[in-house]
């Protein structure tokens, strides 16, 4: 009887350690959430802003890593090779819908490799343009971009990023390309364009907000479909002539494989920090808000993700954009 018990304590041990200690016990040490683009851009303010909340959430450190390269996709791919505990995820914006498309050639799938997190907010975007800037209006912008296309320059943070994204649906919408500088992240691109060295460009409030209020540079619209309490001077696209709307959502993943208690548990963690008062100001303050609870989560963001990279192959397939 002594064997038969010691025996069955063996295979019962056994039996625990088969599930991963992360899922029982997790999180048990530091937290990385990765960001594919450079730090100070919107991807990196955002996910700055949900960190602390998350981590006394979840009563673990959360470290920020910055990896750059290949509009996203070399971050990504690293977090898709992760080891599946939890400890290392992903915060990507709306380029995880449109690489699928845009890269003939990724190492990754973004509805096979990751497990969903969940949503976090959806950011407006302003078309800006360096303050010196001869068109004082939105439509005088599209007028003079058609007029001085061989001499417009439009700075964006690569292929992939939302700022590119932005600029090509703008150039699709006046009908005109212009010549485009691309930068290692939206951050150095909004130094050059503070610094007069390129013409204009096109992004996320989070990133451009400051910016405008302290006059850096001139604002032309905001890219929805409503005047943002933020920016109430700021006239929409529509109002200034121009039949284009687009927003960049930011979401968090883990590596496909990782225990759905784990996952749970970020998913948790998320929605409480988009509860935090703290962060719904800091939000307001860059135009943006959280999203609602029942979009935090890992099925309804694994269903949003699926709508958008359907949505958004056909855009990219006609303006013949691709990248290695």
């Amino acid at each position: 009887m002594k064997r038969i018990l010691a025996t069955l304590a063996s295979v019962a041990a056994l039996g625990l350690s088969a599930f991963p200690a992360g899922a029982q016990n997790y999180p048990e040490r530091a937290i990385s959430i990765v960001v594919p683009f450079s730090a100070g851009g919107p991807t990196d303010t955002v996910t700055r802003l949900i960190a602390e909340p998350m981590a006394k959430s979840l009563g673990a450190e959360i470290v920020v890593q910055n990896v750059t390269g290949a509009g996203g996709t070399v971050a990504a791919g690293q977090v898709a090779k992760a080891e599946p505990d939890g400890y290392t995820i992903l915060m990507h914006h709306i380029g995880m819908s449109t690489a699928p498309t845009l890269y003939k050639n990724l190492p990754y799938k973004p509805l096979e490799d990751f497990a969903a997190i969940g949503l976090v907010t959806e950011v407006p975007m302003t078309i800006i343009g360096r303050k010196d800037l001869a068109p004082a209006t939105l439509q005088e912008l599209i007028d003079y971009v058609k007029t001085n296309k061989d001499k417009v320059t439009y700075a964006n943070a690569g292929i992939g990023a939302a700022s590119h994204l932005c600029g090509m649906l703008f150039m699709e919408a006046v009908g005109t390309q212009v010549t485009t500088v691309p930068y290692k992240g939206t951050g150095p691109a909004l130094t050059d364009l503070v610094g007069g060295q390129v013409d204009f460009m096109c992004d996320q409030t989070t990133n451009t907000t400051g910016q405008i209020k302290s006059g850096q540079v001139k604002a032309y619209a905001v890219t929805t479909g409503e005047r943002l309490a933020s920016l109430p001077d700021l006239p929409t696209t529509k109002e200034g002539g121009l039949d284009m709307q687009v927003s960049v959502w930011h979401a968090l993943y883990a590596p496909a494989g990782t225990p759905e208690d784990v996952v749970k548990k970020l998913s948790t963690a998320l929605q409480s920090a988009l509860k935090d008062q703290k962060v719904i100001d800091r939000f307001a303050e860059l135009g943006t808000t959280p999203v609602a609870q029942d979009r935090a989560t890992p099925a309804a963001h694994t269903e949003m993700l699926a709508s958008q990279i359907k949505l958004w192959k056909p855009i990219i397939e006609a303006a013949g954009v691709a990248a290695q």
